[in-house]
């Protein structure tokens, strides 16, 4: 992200009026609407589908470490997947 001087792109009247707010100082404005993650991909899905497939092995009677090794995660996040799953209806 690059800053453009605000002079260069707002009007002198709403220039006039951020400047009574704060003047000189740099200020952060956000873009109007902002996608969650994963809604321009379908990342969403696909981690949700590898959540519900190590839940179902681990009631299957996988153990975490085993579960953490097939899928490249720490044991700590497996966990965390197998809390969620539980909290599932």
């Amino acid at each position: 992200m690059r800053y453009k001087n605000a002079k260069d792109i707002l009007p002198k009247d709403v220039l006039a009026l951020i400047q009574e707010y704060t003047d000189g100082e740099y200020i952060y404005i956000p873009k109007k609407s902002r996608k969650s993650w994963g809604e321009n991909t379908n990342s969403k899905a696909e981690t949700q589908k590898r959540n519900n497939e190590i839940f179902a092995k681990y009631k299957a009677g996988s153990k975490t470490r085993e579960l953490a090794n097939e899928y490249f995660l720490s044991e700590k996040s497996i966990e965390q997947i197998i809390t969620m799953g539980r909290r599932s209806p």
